[in-house]
């Protein structure tokens, strides 16, 4: 019997970045892995290709990270230290944030239209759906700190600058 050490068992998401393969492993066999992919197709491997591909195994995560940029309009300039505080503030007393990961929020950039705030962190689940519900209620909390603030997230913006033009007289008439 030939033992093949595997990154992964039946049940766990696996996903490569070297070829198009990602999706829960369903089948082990001895020529060939079943991969149900998140669209429902069942994908076949030949358990070969595992033996030249970089394979990665989201299910052994121990948490998923939100990493976001938020821009802040520059007129709003002035409170963007305040807002950075507020938001490691929320982060840090988030129960579902797990503190004991890196965790920053700083001004981190700025944008065309906007100054950037990076806001790094990871949550205490690797559950896909209980994550998202997490990053939305950090999010909207984001929202809620930006605007108690008086400030407002940046969109894309253009500032056009006219010159003055000398005037031009005209044939006198």
């Amino acid at each position: 019997m030939i033992y093949m050490d595997r990154p992964f068992k039946v049940g766990d998401w696996i996903r490569s970045p070297d070829k198009e393969i990602e999706g829960t492993v369903e089948h082990i066999g001895w020529r060939l892995t079943r991969i149900r992919t998140f669209d429902k197709r069942p994908l076949y491997v030949p358990n070969s290709t595992f033996a030249s591909i970089a394979v990665e195994n989201p299910s052994r995560m121990t948490n998923r990270r939100i990493y976001e940029t938020i821009g802040v309009r520059y007129d709003d300039a002035a409170r963007v230290p305040v807002i950075v505080a507020e938001i490691k503030s929320m982060l840090t007393a988030h129960s579902a944030i797990d503190t004991q990961q890196t965790m920053i929020v700083n001004l981190n950039h700025f944008g065309a239209s906007s100054i950037d705030i990076l806001v790094y962190t990871f949550t205490k689940t690797t559950d896909w759906v209980e994550f998202h519900a997490i990053k939305e209620d950090v999010l909207v909390n984001i929202m809620s700190i930006i605007e108690a603030q008086g400030a407002e997230i940046a969109f894309p913006t253009s500032t056009l600058h006219l010159a003055s033009m000398p005037e031009i007289e005209g044939p006198a008439g």
